[in-house]
């Protein structure tokens, strides 16, 4: 969607055979990690930008953003840090020796065939994960393990017939990483559980078809065809928008990027002896867990032949709890994600619906006919449901806007230390001579980009979105699209230069503001709709340039071609614009999407939607006595940001996350208990075989996530044949 960002403490004799140790104890390193701890002080360990869950930064490949900073060197570690000597660790002169091949055979027919199978397989697992709860772990190190698998599996197939094929090396492991990756993040980064989402017409009728602001005609139901070309006009340009500062940014102000780093040292491992063998060890636990995970899922359809039925509707506590969503549902993909997630993250989940569903909610019931009428339906915004929209959204603005301000600040700081060094525009520090980083510098220097061709091309595709857009959708002027793509690049490097010095991608809260600025700019008839289009075209632009930068540094560690990457991504992201789309409708005709009483509640669309009519309308649009109880959540939420800030680590740590808690108000308890079932999974297999856990850990959950996930192909399929489950399995009360 994750890995503990602190590192251990750099020993004083360092162990030079461990990739990570290497990377981060080597003298250079460690004096850049240094000057970036003095120069962000401020940051902490509450990532705030997330996908459509808002709680993880889909790119994250080896690191949990929310345990970016001094709090997360109490977390366990959820990586095969100890792989192996990888290249990280070898000498330079091997290092030297090895081929770097020319970027044109860095990608290969193999490769592309490879990321669009896993591709296509991970987009359906994120749109399930998108259109349920909106938490999507990042998947980054099993795209990472899969790619590998895949095609050294292939190699060796070829071998043992006798058939000669090209090596398989790091470089296009990095390629084929990186276009997997860019495929799937459309599933959830393109707004289907979203704002995109958010346009139909079911939500546009949950949020009330006579709330002020939420004007009649002010939806568009989904189609392929105009979804596919949305995604097309908004999700290139962002690849260009800061392809010429790559030098800038990657080897001039040598920022670290600690997704991309882990990214790189994961490849660098796989491709060495002692890698290939953890690898082996990997697809075993993979395997094993993807057949158990599938087999479970298939299990299971046979006893949901009807509303409320199933294990998925376990009352694990009992029936009172059950009422009030605190049971197991036994849904492995959920605990998959939480032996990914943090312990952080699942207990501020925990901790968010036993505040909500466990307290607020049994309390406001008895306010009814009080404080809303109760005439109103279970999904009425003039209801209870309102309380817990507006209630969550004030807790995501909360979190979002602070740590919105703090990378601003801490970008702000660390431009004007350097400048005050007069190391804008050359090499960092004398350190980066070594034959190390002279070699890395001369393969991402070697394939150089024309600056006309990134010129050209973001005019070109700029025109093309000023163009379609407001064809698209008549609310949307064509000098918003102007606007929107002339503040890309200074959006874009800000985020960027953020996200390689906290690994916190702001995309999402940039979406957020330009959502509340178009529309209360568009005004009452035009405002929701224009404030969500625009949210989707800020946010692409803004989260797609950074994750680029985070590419461009997994390349320069692997010695891979910018020119291999930049074309990896946009043929990733060509599969995600067409693959996204028609796996929503794949879902969007066999199950009931958007119904706030049932699984598919792809809560975020709503969410969004709310936002748009609070842009337009402004706090007219809240319940009654809402607007106090906002306030005291958003309050909350910043000063739970501030406390893990400037609290002393042993207390601030403990400090919940208040995007984390913000999910089960609108979503209920049980999946946050299927959360913490993996992250008590994971403490127990640390505390019993904690190197062998490190290892198997990414590949089990990883397993448990695909199984449960390929099952939605034949699940979907029984269900647009109209074929039921033959038993319903439902508990009661005793006579």
């Amino acid at each position: 969607m994750l890995f503990v960002a602190a590192r251990p403490p750099c020993p004083s004799t360092p162990d030079w055979t461990s990739p990570a140790r290497r990377l981060i104890c080597s003298s250079p390193a460690r004096d850049r990690v240094r000057r970036s701890v003095r120069s962000s002080r401020f940051q902490s360990a509450t990532g705030a930008a997330a996908g459509e869950l808002e709680l993880l930064v889909p790119r994250a490949a080896g690191m949990d953003r929310h345990e970016l900073g001094s709090a997360g060197a109490a977390e366990i570690e959820k990586s095969p840090r100890e792989a192996g000597p990888d290249m990280e660790s070898e000498p330079a002169a091997a290092r030297v020796a090895e081929r770097v091949p020319p970027w044109r055979e860095q990608l290969t027919v193999r490769g592309l065939v490879a990321a669009l199978l896993i591709g296509v397989v991970y987009t359906v697992i994120v749109m399930k994960l998108s259109l349920t709860t909106g938490i999507v772990p990042t998947l980054n190190v099993s795209a990472a393990l899969l790619a590998f698998l895949a095609l050294r599996g292939w190699t060796h197939a070829l071998d043992r017939l006798g058939i000669a094929s090209r090596p398989f090396t790091r470089q296009e492991n990095t390629v084929v990483q990186t276009c997997i990756v860019a495929c799937y993040t459309i599933g959830f980064g393109g707004g289907f559980g979203s704002f995109l989402l958010g346009l139909d017409k079911k939500t546009y009728e949950l949020s009330g078809a006579s709330t002020p602001g939420n004007v009649p005609g002010s939806y568009k139901d989904p189609a392929i065809g105009w979804m596919m070309g949305f995604l097309l006009a908004v999700s290139f340009v962002g690849l260009l928008t800061l392809l010429p500062l790559r030098k800038v940014l990657v080897i001039d102000y040598k920022l670290t990027y600690p997704s991309g780093t882990a990214t790189a040292v994961l490849i660098n491992g796989f491709h060495t002896p002692q890698g290939d063998k953890n690898a082996k060890k990997q697809v075993l636990g993979f395997l094993k867990y993807f057949g158990i995970s599938f087999f479970w899922s298939f299990f299971q359809w046979f006893y949901t032949g009807g509303d409320f039925c199933g294990f998925m509707q376990f009352p694990t506590f009992g029936l009172k709890a059950w009422k009030q969503s605190f049971f197991f549902d036994f849904s492995l993909t959920y605990v998959g994600a939480g032996m990914i997630c943090s312990h952080l993250v699942n207990l501020s989940l925990l901790f968010g619906a036993v505040l909500s569903c466990g307290v607020m909610w049994p309390l406001m019931k008895k306010q009814e006919g009080n404080w809303y009428s109760a005439k109103a339906s279970a999904s009425s915004m003039t209801g209870l449901y309102g309380y817990k929209a507006f209630l969550c959204i004030a807790l995501l603005i909360g979190d979002g806007s602070y740590n919105f301000f703090k990378v601003i600040i801490v970008t702000l700081n660390s431009i004007r230390e350097k400048s005050k060094r007069g190391r804008l525009n050359r090499v960092a520090d004398a350190d980066s001579v070594a034959i190390d980083d002279m070699q890395r510098n001369e393969v991402f220097n070697r394939d150089n980009i024309p600056s006309w061709v990134t010129y050209v091309g973001y005019v070109l595709l700029s025109a093309i979105a000023v163009v379609a857009i407001p064809l698209i959708f008549r609310q949307v002027k064509w000098y918003y699209v102007v606007i929107a793509y002339l503040l890309a690049p200074a959006l874009g490097f800000c985020n960027a230069y953020g996200t390689g010095l906290t690994d916190m991608n702001m995309g999402y809260n940039y979406g957020k503001v330009a959502l509340f600025v178009f529309a209360a700019w568009a005004g009452k008839d035009n405002g929701v709709v224009a404030g969500l289009v625009t949210c989707g075209l800020v946010k692409q632009l803004v989260l797609v340039s950074a994750d680029l930068m985070h590419d461009f540094k997994t390349a320069h560690l692997t010695l891979t071609s910018p020119r291999s990457m930049l074309v990896g991504q946009a043929v990733g992201t060509l599969m995600g614009c067409i693959v996204a789309p028609l796996t929503f409708f794949l879902f969007y005709e066999a199950f009931d999407i958007g119904n706030p009483e049932g699984y598919w509640k792809a809560p975020y669309a709503l969410i969004y939607r709310n936002m748009a009519i609070l842009g337009v309308e402004g706090f007219d649009a809240l319940p009654k006595h809402c607007l106090q109880l906002c306030a005291a959540f958003f309050a909350f939420a910043v000063l739970a940001n501030v406390a893990r800030d400037f609290l002393p680590q042993r207390i601030g740590r403990f400090v919940p996350l208040p995007m984390a808690m913000a999910v089960p108000f609108l979503v209920d308890a049980n999946f946050a208990i299927d959360m913490c079932m993996g992250s008590l999974v994971v403490f127990l297999w640390h505390k019993l075989n904690g190197k062998k856990a490190a290892l198997l850990i990414p590949a089990v959950a990883s397993g448990l996530i695909c199984g449960d996930g390929i099952w939605i192909f034949p699940s979907s399929l029984l269900a647009l044949a109209k074929i039921k489950p033959p038993i319903c399995m439902k508990f009661t009360p005793g006579s």
